[in-house]
This record gives structure tokens, C-alpha cells and sequence, in this order.
């Protein structure tokens, strides 16, 4: 991971993330952040948790109290959370509702550290079947419901087009993103390599208001550098 963070540095890239901070060399992450002027954008909250078991806050709780110390040591504000694992014999009603339990527990804590939480919708039909939440829309509706500044959307804009949903319905709540991530569809490749259409969606985020980060979460189809050089090309930035 270090290496991979000065990689980033010599591409000209200013911010990386990763997931599981709990399984990496933190002494050594921080060394290569601090040599590089690279900043961390967010990490997951860790061990890996999900916010859909309301008989878990407790432990969800000091999850994310462990995160934001690792945040602290490593400069970042910003801890990404999914649903995790549907439930068995519980109704997707008292999920949705267990996440906003949990998400109202877990906010002011988040605030109180100066951080934020970001709730990321994951697609059932490609990469986390059996997940629960795998809707921006609702992803939104439980972000607006928990109503706090400190939890935000993480919308990817990937996940969300293996699901069929469509962005200009996500974008009308543009407000409720705190930020966005992007792979194309046909093997989560770079941008350009898939059906998404760019040129409609980066125009219609813009206009949506959003000025934030757009994250790189892509397998690259043909090496890091390449990658990186198709989507400047497709995003207008080259």
C-alpha cells in the first residue's frame, strides 16, 4: 500500500483511499502520506461492518470510534459504510429502518470527531449479491431521514447503472452527496471502457451542484497509467 500511494503521487494524483485499514501497516501508510503530500480521502469503517443489524449498535459504535483514531493518524475526515449482509427473516422495512437507528447513533459521534460518514449503495446483481441496500435512491431516502450533516451519500455511479437506476433521478438530491466514486459498466473498468455515458453524466453532476472529489474505483483494463490518461481523455481533462 505504500508503494501504491507514491504510485499515485508520480501519476499526479493528489488524494488515494483504501478500505480495510485495520489489515495494513498504519506506520508505514502514514510515512508514505507524509512524504508524498498525498491525501487520504476517506478509509471504511473497519473491522468491516454494516449498519443493517439495529442489535449491533453497540458494536457498530466501536468500530467507527477505532476508525476515527485511524483517521487521525492518517489525516482523514472521511469513513465509508454499507449496509452489509441482508438479514434472514427480517423484513427489508426493519432493515431500512435498523440503518437509520444506527446511522443517528452513529452521526454525532462522527461530528464530534470533525468527520463524516458516507453510506454506500452496493449492487446485488454483479459484485455483492445477498447485500442489502444496493439502492442510491434509497440510499438517499435513509440519508434524509437520518438528517444530519455529518452522513452523507458515497454515489457510485457505477454500482447504481448495474442496478438500472438513472442518474438524473439521483442527482435531484444532489445535496445529500457528500461524494462520488466512478467505474464503468463491462468489468468495472476505467471510464470509457463500458455503456455509461459520460458525456451526459459529468455535465449533469456539474449542474447538480456537486464540487466535490470524484474517486477512481476501477479495475484498470489495460494498466494503471493508461487507465488514467482514458479517463482524463473521456472526463475532458486532456
Amino acid at each position: 500500500l505504500p508503494a501504491r500511494i507514491r504510485a499515485a503521487a508520480a501519476a499526479g494524483l493528489t488524494k488515494v483511499e483504501f478500505h480495510m485499514w485495520n489489515q495494513v501497516d498504519l506506520d508505514a501508510v502514514a510515512t508514505a502520506l507524509r512524504e508524498t503530500g498525498v491525501q487520504l480521502k476517506s478509509i471504511t469503517v473497519g473491522p468491516r461492518v454494516g449498519c443493517v443489524d439495529r442489535s449491533k449498535t453497540d458494536f457498530i459504535v466501536e468500530a467507527l470510534e477505532r476508525t476515527i483514531a485511524a483517521c487521525r493518524r492518517l489525516g482523514a475526515t472521511d469513513m465509508v459504510i454499507a449496509g452489509g449482509p441482508a438479514l434472514k427473516d427480517v423484513s427489508a422495512a426493519e432493515q431500512h429502518d435498523a440503518m437509520v437507528h444506527n446511522l443517528k447513533v452513529l452521526a454525532p459521534v462522527a461530528a464530534a470527531a470533525g468527520m463524516r460518514l458516507l453510506l454506500e449503495p452496493l449492487n446485488t446483481r454483479v459484485d455483492h449479491p445477498g447485500f442489502f441496500m444496493a439502492s442510491a435512491i434509497e440510499g438517499l431516502d435513509i440519508v434524509e431521514a437520518v438528517n444530519h450533516p455529518a452522513v452523507r451519500l458515497l454515489y457510485d455511479a457505477y454500482h447504481a447503472e448495474v442496478m438500472g437506476e438513472d442518474h438524473r433521478q439521483i442527482l435531484q438530491r444532489a445535496h445529500l452527496i457528500g461524494y462520488v466514486q466512478v467505474a464503468d459498466t463491462n468489468g468495472r473498468h476505467e471510464p470509457g471502457t463500458g455503456t455509461i455515458d459520460w458525456a451526459t453524466w459529468l455535465p449533469a453532476l456539474k449542474a447538480a451542484g456537486y464540487t466535490g472529489d470524484i474517486g477512481l474505483e476501477y479495475r484498470p483494463s489495460n494498466g494503471t497509467l493508461a487507465s488514467l490518461q482514458r479517463t482524463r481523455q473521456v472526463f475532458g481533462m486532456a
